[in-house]
């Protein structure tokens, strides 16, 4: 080899390493940051062991063309991201921050039931002492439906004849409720959106959407308060009101065995 091409070697040869691997940081880079954000592993209340799923920024179409006329009119509603529980708030989690179970159908690992709104508005704000923030709280009805949906446009996220692996519902006597988590869970990793307990919201109850906001908080003008939303059906609830656009309603200061809430946390 002649000196001047190992001058040319010695200078030429790293600089083509190093656009190299320029190239290949530019086409690996950007699949490796999607991939990074796909398996982001969510959140956890360590104080009370339970998993969230952090529900991403999105839009999509609230309500239902088939079912109840509270369901219409449909609209388009858009929202940030935000965390939401995996499951449904158990009876060992509600102990743990309250001191006593009130639930009917008393399992560590079944939700909790038997509680009110107002009582789980206790509940998050000791959550939030003891954790020293102010995030934990419900989700807004229109999170909690486009959680269910999770980015689907049906009446399940995931074929009606699939319904019992997905919900426990459609129960009569007294059943009652069984420990969160035993059924599949939805494309976001959500398990008993649909069946077991009725979900508590944030939302003041109105008879239709008429008015109703399209940013995905919740909806507390225009409404006597005295009632509040529930989402998703119960355990002896018939199918069609297990749907992802089903709405439910009850006094916020009287329980029921049906009702029990999953947890929200602001990012």
């Amino acid at each position: 080899m002649s000196s001047a091409s190992k001058v040319w070697f010695q200078l030429g040869f790293p600089v083509i390493i190093v656009l190299l691997l320029a190239v290949v940081l530019t086409v690996l880079l950007p699949s490796l940051q999607a991939e990074k954000i796909k398996e982001e592993p969510g959140f956890i209340v360590e104080s009370l062991n339970l998993p969230m799923a952090i529900i991403p920024a999105g839009r999509f179409t609230m309500g239902g063309r088939d079912g109840s006329a509270n369901e219409r009119p449909q609209r388009q509603v858009k929202l940030g991201a935000f965390y939401l529980g995996k499951t449904e708030v158990t009876q060992a989690q509600w102990v743990a921050v309250m001191g006593s179970n009130p639930s009917l159908y008393k399992h560590p690992k079944r939700p909790v039931d038997q509680v009110t709104w107002i009582q789980v508005q206790e509940f998050i704000q000791r959550l939030n002492e003891h954790e020293e923030t102010t995030k934990y709280r419900l989700p807004t009805e229109a999170e909690w439906e486009y959680a269910a949906r999770s980015g689907t446009t049906t009446s399940y996220s995931f074929p009606k004849n699939e319904l019992a692996k997905f919900a426990w519902y459609g129960h009569s006597g007294n059943v009652g409720t069984r420990p969160v988590g035993q059924r599949q869970r939805n494309a976001w990793g959500l398990a008993d959106m649909h069946g077991n307990v009725w979900e508590w919201v944030e939302d003041c109850w109105h008879d239709n959407y008429t008015d109703a906001p399209s940013d995905g908080r919740a909806w507390t003008e225009q409404a006597d308060c005295a009632s509040r939303v529930l989402r998703g059906g119960a355990w002896n609830s018939e199918s069609q009101y297990v749907r992802s656009a089903t709405r439910g309603s009850y006094v916020a200061d009287m329980n029921d065995a049906g009702n029990g809430f999953r947890l929200a946390r602001s990012l």
